[in-house]
Protein backbone atom coordinates (compact mmCIF):
# COMPACT_ATOMS: atom_id res chain seq x y z
CA UNK A 1 0.00 0.00 0.00
CA UNK A 2 0.76 3.52 -0.69
CA UNK A 3 1.08 6.10 1.95
CA UNK A 4 -2.09 7.74 1.94
CA UNK A 5 -0.55 10.94 2.40
CA UNK A 6 2.06 9.83 -0.98
CA UNK A 7 -0.85 9.03 -3.33
CA UNK A 8 -2.23 12.15 -4.01
CA UNK A 9 1.06 13.92 -5.27
CA UNK A 10 1.79 10.50 -7.23
CA UNK A 11 -1.83 10.74 -8.83
CA UNK A 12 -1.42 14.88 -9.43
CA UNK A 13 2.41 14.55 -10.75
CA UNK A 14 0.53 11.08 -13.51
CA UNK A 15 -2.08 13.52 -14.63
CA UNK A 16 0.88 16.75 -15.26
CA UNK A 17 2.94 14.70 -16.55
CA UNK A 18 0.99 13.01 -19.11
CA UNK A 19 -0.59 16.92 -20.32
CA UNK A 20 3.02 17.53 -21.09
CA UNK A 21 4.81 14.36 -22.39
CA UNK A 22 3.95 11.41 -24.61
CA UNK A 23 3.69 9.19 -21.73
CA UNK A 24 3.50 5.01 -22.30
CA UNK A 25 3.77 4.14 -18.42
CA UNK A 26 4.58 5.46 -15.34
CA UNK A 27 6.51 2.79 -13.08
CA UNK A 28 7.72 3.02 -8.81
CA UNK A 29 10.62 1.24 -7.98
CA UNK A 30 13.05 1.86 -4.90
CA UNK A 31 11.78 2.06 -1.54
CA UNK A 32 8.08 2.58 -3.00
CA UNK A 33 7.89 -0.46 -4.84
CA UNK A 34 9.64 -2.88 -2.64
CA UNK A 35 7.66 -2.13 0.44
CA UNK A 36 10.06 -0.10 2.81
CA UNK A 37 8.64 3.49 2.21
CA UNK A 38 9.49 5.73 5.02
CA UNK A 39 7.62 9.20 4.72
CA UNK A 40 9.93 11.74 4.71
CA UNK A 41 12.70 10.61 4.21
CA UNK A 42 12.35 7.68 1.10
CA UNK A 43 12.99 8.79 -1.90
CA UNK A 44 10.00 8.70 -4.51
CA UNK A 45 11.81 6.67 -7.08
CA UNK A 46 9.76 7.16 -10.67
CA UNK A 47 10.08 5.89 -14.09
CA UNK A 48 8.04 7.60 -16.96
CA UNK A 49 8.60 5.61 -20.36
CA UNK A 50 8.00 8.66 -23.13
CA UNK A 51 7.69 7.92 -26.82
CA UNK A 52 10.08 11.18 -27.19
CA UNK A 53 12.24 13.12 -25.28
CA UNK A 54 10.58 15.23 -22.28
CA UNK A 55 9.94 18.70 -23.30
CA UNK A 56 11.83 20.94 -21.19
CA UNK A 57 8.72 21.95 -19.30
CA UNK A 58 9.32 18.98 -17.49
CA UNK A 59 11.80 20.85 -15.00
CA UNK A 60 9.33 23.16 -14.72
CA UNK A 61 6.57 20.82 -13.68
CA UNK A 62 8.59 19.48 -10.67
CA UNK A 63 9.11 23.06 -9.55
CA UNK A 64 5.63 23.36 -9.67
CA UNK A 65 5.25 20.27 -7.52
CA UNK A 66 7.62 21.62 -4.96
CA UNK A 67 5.92 24.52 -4.39
CA UNK A 68 2.53 23.10 -3.63
CA UNK A 69 3.84 20.12 -2.15
CA UNK A 70 7.07 19.58 0.39
CA UNK A 71 7.07 15.71 -0.27
CA UNK A 72 7.71 16.65 -4.15
CA UNK A 73 11.63 16.98 -3.40
CA UNK A 74 11.63 13.63 -2.28
CA UNK A 75 9.85 13.03 -5.99
CA UNK A 76 12.96 11.55 -8.38
CA UNK A 77 12.21 10.70 -11.86
CA UNK A 78 13.77 9.09 -15.06
CA UNK A 79 11.96 9.78 -18.78
CA UNK A 80 13.23 6.49 -20.84
CA UNK A 81 12.97 6.38 -24.03
CA UNK A 82 15.68 3.76 -24.87
CA UNK A 83 14.48 1.00 -22.96
CA UNK A 84 17.14 -1.91 -24.47
CA UNK A 85 20.47 0.07 -23.97
CA UNK A 86 21.69 -0.37 -20.61
CA UNK A 87 24.36 2.90 -21.18
CA UNK A 88 21.82 4.97 -22.07
CA UNK A 89 21.72 8.30 -19.74
CA UNK A 90 18.07 9.21 -19.84
CA UNK A 91 16.67 13.05 -18.47
CA UNK A 92 15.98 12.46 -14.70
CA UNK A 93 15.28 15.12 -12.41
CA UNK A 94 16.07 14.66 -8.74
CA UNK A 95 17.61 16.36 -5.69
CA UNK A 96 15.87 19.63 -7.31
CA UNK A 97 17.81 19.90 -10.58
CA UNK A 98 17.72 18.42 -13.87
CA UNK A 99 20.01 16.09 -15.42
CA UNK A 100 21.10 12.47 -17.38
CA UNK A 101 21.65 9.94 -15.59
CA UNK A 102 21.29 5.44 -16.78
CA UNK A 103 18.34 3.57 -15.48
CA UNK A 104 20.40 0.65 -13.71
CA UNK A 105 20.51 -3.36 -13.57
CA UNK A 106 19.09 -2.74 -9.87
CA UNK A 107 16.58 0.14 -11.08
CA UNK A 108 15.43 -2.63 -13.87
CA UNK A 109 15.63 -5.35 -11.47
CA UNK A 110 13.51 -3.57 -8.95
CA UNK A 111 11.01 -2.52 -11.76
CA UNK A 112 10.51 -6.48 -12.43
CA UNK A 113 10.13 -7.31 -8.83
CA UNK A 114 7.62 -4.66 -7.24
CA UNK A 115 5.72 -4.23 -10.18
CA UNK A 116 4.34 -1.29 -9.37
CA UNK A 117 2.15 0.85 -12.21
CA UNK A 118 0.83 4.15 -11.84
CA UNK A 119 -0.41 4.15 -15.44
CA UNK A 120 0.24 2.26 -18.89
CA UNK A 121 1.65 -1.20 -19.68
CA UNK A 122 3.37 -3.18 -16.56
CA UNK A 123 7.20 -3.39 -16.83
CA UNK A 124 7.35 -6.66 -17.74
CA UNK A 125 5.02 -5.82 -20.93
CA UNK A 126 7.74 -3.10 -22.08
CA UNK A 127 11.62 -3.29 -20.25
CA UNK A 128 13.41 -6.38 -21.31
CA UNK A 129 14.71 -8.50 -18.38
CA UNK A 130 17.62 -8.18 -17.04
CA UNK A 131 20.35 -10.96 -16.51
CA UNK A 132 22.18 -12.24 -13.41
CA UNK A 133 24.94 -11.22 -15.23
CA UNK A 134 24.43 -8.08 -15.63
CA UNK A 135 22.62 -7.69 -12.54
CA UNK A 136 25.83 -8.71 -11.03
CA UNK A 137 28.51 -7.15 -13.00
CA UNK A 138 26.74 -3.94 -12.05
CA UNK A 139 26.88 -4.34 -8.42
CA UNK A 140 30.47 -5.58 -8.07
CA UNK A 141 31.35 -2.89 -10.88
CA UNK A 142 29.80 0.13 -7.94
CA UNK A 143 31.80 -1.50 -5.88
CA UNK A 144 34.79 -1.59 -7.09
CA UNK A 145 35.30 1.92 -9.18
CA UNK A 146 32.91 3.82 -7.02
CA UNK A 147 32.67 2.74 -2.90
CA UNK A 148 36.28 1.60 -2.72
CA UNK A 149 37.80 5.14 -3.95
CA UNK A 150 36.07 6.34 -1.75
CA UNK A 151 37.26 4.92 1.50
CA UNK A 152 40.74 6.98 0.73
CA UNK A 153 38.48 10.30 1.76
CA UNK A 154 38.07 11.09 5.48
CA UNK A 155 35.28 14.30 4.41
CA UNK A 156 32.46 12.21 3.41
CA UNK A 157 32.54 9.97 6.28
CA UNK A 158 31.41 12.32 8.67
CA UNK A 159 27.90 13.20 6.35
CA UNK A 160 24.88 10.73 7.80
CA UNK A 161 24.08 9.55 4.01
CA UNK A 162 27.19 8.18 2.88
CA UNK A 163 27.36 6.35 6.52
CA UNK A 164 23.95 4.84 5.43
CA UNK A 165 24.22 4.13 1.72
CA UNK A 166 27.69 2.44 2.21
CA UNK A 167 26.69 -0.25 5.06
CA UNK A 168 23.27 -0.48 3.52
CA UNK A 169 24.68 -0.64 -0.42
CA UNK A 170 27.59 -3.70 1.09
CA UNK A 171 24.64 -5.81 2.96
CA UNK A 172 22.44 -5.63 -0.12
CA UNK A 173 25.29 -6.22 -2.31
CA UNK A 174 25.90 -9.34 -0.38
CA UNK A 175 23.08 -10.64 -0.13
CA UNK A 176 22.85 -9.85 -4.54
CA UNK A 177 25.73 -11.50 -5.47
CA UNK A 178 25.15 -14.67 -3.19
CA UNK A 179 21.15 -15.33 -4.09
CA UNK A 180 20.62 -12.87 -7.24
CA UNK A 181 17.41 -11.35 -4.82
CA UNK A 182 17.56 -7.77 -4.11
CA UNK A 183 16.54 -6.92 -0.33
CA UNK A 184 15.23 -3.80 1.82
CA UNK A 185 17.44 -1.64 3.39
CA UNK A 186 15.53 -2.15 6.91
CA UNK A 187 16.55 -6.06 5.70
CA UNK A 188 19.96 -4.97 5.05
CA UNK A 189 20.23 -3.67 8.65
CA UNK A 190 19.74 -7.07 9.73
CA UNK A 191 22.60 -8.75 7.68
CA UNK A 192 25.31 -6.05 8.64
CA UNK A 193 25.72 -7.41 12.28
CA UNK A 194 26.73 -10.79 10.09
CA UNK A 195 29.01 -9.24 7.61
CA UNK A 196 30.97 -7.47 11.06
CA UNK A 197 29.54 -4.09 10.69
CA UNK A 198 30.16 -1.84 14.03
CA UNK A 199 27.11 -2.71 15.93
CA UNK A 200 27.07 1.06 17.31
CA UNK A 201 27.02 2.37 13.77
CA UNK A 202 24.37 0.18 12.49
CA UNK A 203 21.98 0.93 15.69
CA UNK A 204 22.68 4.43 14.65
CA UNK A 205 21.30 3.97 10.93
CA UNK A 206 18.29 2.29 12.28
CA UNK A 207 17.31 5.01 14.80
CA UNK A 208 17.52 7.29 12.48
CA UNK A 209 15.46 5.44 10.05
CA UNK A 210 12.73 4.18 11.87
CA UNK A 211 12.68 5.52 15.45
CA UNK A 212 13.45 9.14 14.96
CA UNK A 213 15.95 8.93 17.01
CA UNK A 214 19.24 11.30 16.33
CA UNK A 215 22.93 10.64 17.91
CA UNK A 216 25.07 13.71 17.95
CA UNK A 217 27.57 15.74 18.91
CA UNK A 218 31.29 16.03 17.58
CA UNK A 219 32.92 12.52 19.32
CA UNK A 220 30.09 10.70 17.84
CA UNK A 221 30.06 11.87 14.58
CA UNK A 222 34.11 11.55 14.18
CA UNK A 223 33.83 7.81 15.77
CA UNK A 224 31.43 7.16 13.50
CA UNK A 225 32.81 8.03 10.66
CA UNK A 226 36.42 5.99 11.52
CA UNK A 227 33.89 3.07 12.01
CA UNK A 228 32.41 3.26 8.73
CA UNK A 229 35.70 3.95 6.33
CA UNK A 230 37.27 1.14 8.19
CA UNK A 231 34.64 -1.42 7.58
CA UNK A 232 33.77 -0.12 3.96
CA UNK A 233 37.43 -0.89 3.01
CA UNK A 234 37.31 -4.24 4.48
CA UNK A 235 33.91 -5.35 3.35
CA UNK A 236 33.93 -4.47 -0.37
CA UNK A 237 37.35 -6.96 -1.09
CA UNK A 238 35.52 -9.96 0.99
CA UNK A 239 32.05 -9.34 -0.89
CA UNK A 240 33.74 -9.10 -3.86
CA UNK A 241 35.61 -12.47 -3.11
Amino acid sequence: MIDEAVQPLLDGFVTSVRDVAEVRAVWLHGSLALGDYQLGRSDLDVIVVVSEPPPDSVAELHRELMRSDPLATKLHCSYMTDLADLSVRHPTFAQERYFDRPVTPVTRRELAIGNRTLFGPAPAELLPPVSDEELFEFVRRDLREFWLPVTRKRTPWYADIWVDLSLLTIARAHVTLATGDLITKRAALDILPRLGAPADVVEDIRRRRYADEVRTGPWWRHTRAGLTRRFVRTAIPAVLS
